[in-house]
């Protein structure tokens, strides 16, 4: 138990250090591949099922985290910070270039949404906004999860977040076999989306007031209940207003506006990635300071 931040924390720096662990198949990926198969096997078009499929992937992730044991290795498996900011910089870098259509080629490895009519602005809008929901799940989550149930905990979470990203959209397929693999991940990430808002306006203070007006007032009219706290603190902190039309595939979603401020620029997509790292490493200090208050 007194480890257990103290490992969250030296996960988080061996991630801004290393990046991805280099080994092929990515655990995440490979966890992501046994997934495929049992839903080959397992797929109907029932919630039953797909309670069962939930709960075989939090078993594999959980005794994932039994066989790792180190809390430190495992939260350096689950977080993806680095990268995170890579994959950003690399759309705002084509940007800046006038390339639309790389950017559009590199944007569906940030979000799901379809790239193939947007502008230079909903591009930016979409990196945006997957930096601000991906701090959540791919960074505060798992080092908070890690912090309190060890490398079981910070497994357990990656899988619900991956099988979520799988079948947990509301398409017609995973309406029913998806729905508790979404609402597994909503519940883990509950507490960590509004820890991430916090710490937006911690390492942003001028912006602190603005920050808790949007998340009170504008983040609950957001499809997600933990997306919409994330995004609305991000767009506070950065001054500017995210939401509007998003398609995913044949899916038009009309988000609410978040945040009071203007239409999303190319630069802001750097501005979101430098507030994405000062949480990351207000969290990482947190987490150092609690470790060591409890030694």
């Amino acid at each position: 138990m007194v480890s257990r931040p103290l490992g969250a924390a030296a996960g988080l720096v061996a991630d801004r250090v290393f990046g991805e662990p280099p080994v092929e198949p990515h655990p995440v990926a490979a966890f992501g591949s046994v997934m495929q198969q049992i839903e080959a096997s397992l797929w109907a078009d029932s919630r039953a099922r797909g309670i069962l499929h939930a709960g075989i992937g939090l078993a594999i992730g959980a005794a994932a985290g039994r066989l790792v044991r180190s809390t430190a290795l495992a939260t350096y498996v689950a977080v993806a910070g680095r990268q995170l900011g890579q994959a950003a910089t690399e759309v705002g870098a084509a940007l800046d270039a006038g390339d639309l259509g790389a950017a559009r080629a590199a944007l569906p490895t940030l979000v799901g949404r379809d790239p193939t009519d947007l502008d230079e602005a909903e591009i930016a809008r979409a990196v945006v906004e997957s930096v601000a929901e991906n701090t959540v799940d791919a960074v505060v989550a798992p080092a908070l999860w890690a912090s309190v149930a060890g490398a079981p905990g910070v497994l357990a979470h990656r899988a619900a977040n991956t099988m979520d990203a799988m079948v947990g959209h509301r398409s017609e397929r995973y309406l029913r076999y998806g729905w508790a693999s979404a609402r597994i991940d909503d519940a883990m990430a509950w507490l960590p989306a509004r820890a991430t808002a916090a710490l937006v306006a911690a390492v942003r203070p001028g912006r602190a007031g603005a920050v808790v007006r949007a998340v009170l007032h504008d983040a609950s009219a957001h499809p997600s209940p933990n997306a919409g706290v994330a995004e609305a603190a991000f767009a506070a902190a950065l001054g500017v207003r995210l939401g509007g039309v998003s398609r995913y595939g044949g899916r038009v979603e009309h988000r609410p506006p978040l945040g009071a401020g203007g239409p999303v620029v190319v630069g802001d997509i750097a501005r979101a990635v430098r507030l994405a790292g000062d949480v990351g490493v207000a969290l990482t200090a947190g987490l150092v300071a609690v470790g060591l208050a409890r030694r």
